[in-house]
């Protein structure tokens, strides 16, 4: 006998289980109760703490790459526009976190708009972000590998840019849509017994259940990861071997000036050099280090690889056995699991800015000019008369003006 709760909450994103029960049934077709309880107070701490600061730290950084692309730096690159809409599409989650965070240690008092719009919004940025990743690291190769090709279409990047950034949210809100549609606000009895209302899927059908529990998830995985994963593997890939080529080339390039006897023998040199696996690695790692163009983009991508990789693991063990029977010690280290990844997959949208300030030498400029500005304009409005007010508008203009010249002078946001 197979036993199915249509309104458990075992959310295909989320896998948020507050008061979760399943039948596992016998040969005397009797229902027991799994306790979840534990794992339960694991997650209320873990929402109370991580997630808190998840969204104090995201909010303020992605906030801040927002000002500084819209007032400070303008986009002037495709990169710039792609980076710029990953800081809003964090930003997306970041306010909707709170929301997420009240759903899963209170009942839902909302109604279901503001329930279908929260449960959206984790779709629409995961799908989104991780899209424009794969976006950077194709532009990265365009840029590097096919530098030649792409000079006579530089003139129209920022078109481009935007028209593929239209694409990619309009492609995230189609793949939303069943989040939205069969996410409601809906009351369900917990294991204590007690009627609870929350914000999760709901399904008129045990068919409709398992298509929508299968689908959601596998597409979040092809498109939202794996996808992205295998492009941004395969740009970077080839940006390596091509720096790698030019640079022996450059290195090794002898006058002809210099003996022939010379020649030879550095040829051998480097064919025996070339043999040793130590000498390859150690020569690809400095490359990393010395192109600063792509190691902001590549810390970005590794971060997010890191954040997301371990949940969707988790995510695809648990909708491969999603109709399984299982234990309740094994249903335990699945939740135990997936909530400790899915708080690990929320750390990419305070993690982004930080990168950005940490290894951006131009963000850290703009970062501080931003700083140097609210404090002069602070002391503009505490001293609105006499000479301190004309002391600080002194301050504050020049500080504009420098930063005009900063954009001015750097053109690529890449650029360390």
């Amino acid at each position: 006998m197979e036993v199915h709760n249509e309104t458990q909450t075992d959310e295909y994103y989320y896998y948020d289980p507050k008061d979760y029960t399943e039948g596992y049934p016998d040969d005397s077709e009797t229902e027991y109760v799994c306790n979840l309880n534990l794992n339960r107070d694991m997650e209320i701490v873990i929402q109370t703490y991580v997630h808190s600061f998840i969204c104090a730290f995201g909010l303020c950084g992605n906030a801040l790459v927002i000002v500084t692309y819209t007032l400070y730096k303008k986009a002037k690159t495709m990169t710039d526009v792609y980076l710029l809409n990953v800081a809003v599409a964090d930003l997306l989650f970041i306010v909707a976190l709170p929301l997420i965070i009240y759903n899963e240690q209170h009942d839902w008092s909302m109604g279901s708009v503001v329930c279908k719009a929260l449960r959206g919004a984790y779709s629409i940025n995961l799908y989104s972000g991780m899209l424009l990743l794969a976006c950077i690291s194709g532009d990265r190769y365009i840029s590097i590998v096919q530098a030649r090709r792409s000079f006579g279409l530089r003139s129209r990047t920022l078109i481009y840019s935007r028209l593929i950034c239209t694409a990619i949210w309009a492609l995230a809100v189609a793949l939303s849509i069943p989040t939205v549609i069969y996410n409601e606000r809906v009351e369900e009895t917990n294991w204590l017994g007690e009627i609870i209302t929350v914000c999760q899927a709901q399904f008129e059908s045990n068919k409709t259940a398992r298509l929508i529990k299968v689908l959601v998830p596998s597409l979040q995985m092809t498109i939202g990861f794996f996808l992205p994963l295998l492009v941004m593997v395969l740009c970077y890939a080839s940006i390596i071997w091509t720096l790698l080529r030019a640079h022996s080339t450059q290195r090794h390039k002898v006058p002809v000036s210099t003996k022939v006897p010379v020649i030879e023998l550095e040829c051998l040199i480097l064919r025996i050099q070339s043999l040793f696996l130590i000498g390859s690695i150690k020569l690809i790692l400095l490359f990393l280090l010395s192109l600063k163009a792509v190691r902001v983009v590549l810390a970005v991508v590794v971060v997010f690889i890191v954040c997301h990789l371990p949940y969707n693991m988790a995510l695809l063990y648990h909708t491969v056995a999603l109709f399984q029977q299982r234990a309740c010690e094994v249903e335990k280290v699945i939740l135990t699991t997936l909530t400790t990844t899915r708080s690990v997959a929320y750390l990419h949208c305070c993690l982004n800015p930080i990168l950005y300030a940490f290894i951006g030498v131009k963000f850290r400029n703009h970062f501080r000019k931003i700083l140097e500005d609210l404090w002069c304009l602070g002391r503009k409005y505490m001293y609105p008369s006499g000479r301190s007010s004309r002391m600080t508008s002194d301050l504050y203009i020049p500080a504009r003006k420098s930063t005009d010249g900063a954009n001015n002078e750097n053109g690529s946001s890449l650029t360390m």
